[in-house]
């Protein structure tokens, strides 16, 4: 199995998460969120991130709106719906579950 391959689908997994997170904080636009991931050290290409933002629009999890910029175009900024704040509730305390469950098996491992 290739480690790279099997990183990748774990950050597919939980770039959803990761968008909830990020704009439970504050409303941003897909360039500040893209920013905000890679400074996370989760690399998003635009590609990606533009049809998940629209998947979650769809599903009710996220909104938008228009605003001007002073330094260029008018910008869509994404804002969690109360839906959204729901859903990623259950995104925590269902990271929270296997993440104790990871670091549990991690550490029976490491003391055998």
């Amino acid at each position: 199995m290739n480690i790279d391959n099997l990183k990748s689908q774990m950050r597919k997994g939980m770039l959803e998460f990761c968008v909830l997170l990020l704009l439970s904080r504050r409303d941003a636009y897909a360039s500040e969120i893209i920013t905000e991931m890679k400074e996370a050290h989760l690399i998003v290409m635009e590609g990606t991130l533009y049809p998940l933002l629209t998947r979650l629009k769809n599903d009710g999890l996220l909104a938008y709106r228009w605003e001007e910029s002073t330094s260029g175009p008018p910008r869509k900024y994404y804002t969690i719906t109360p839906n959204g704040t729901e859903f990623l509730e259950q995104l925590k305390n269902s990271w929270e579950e296997m993440s104790l469950t990871v670091t549990h098996l991690i550490n029976k491992s490491q003391s055998i």
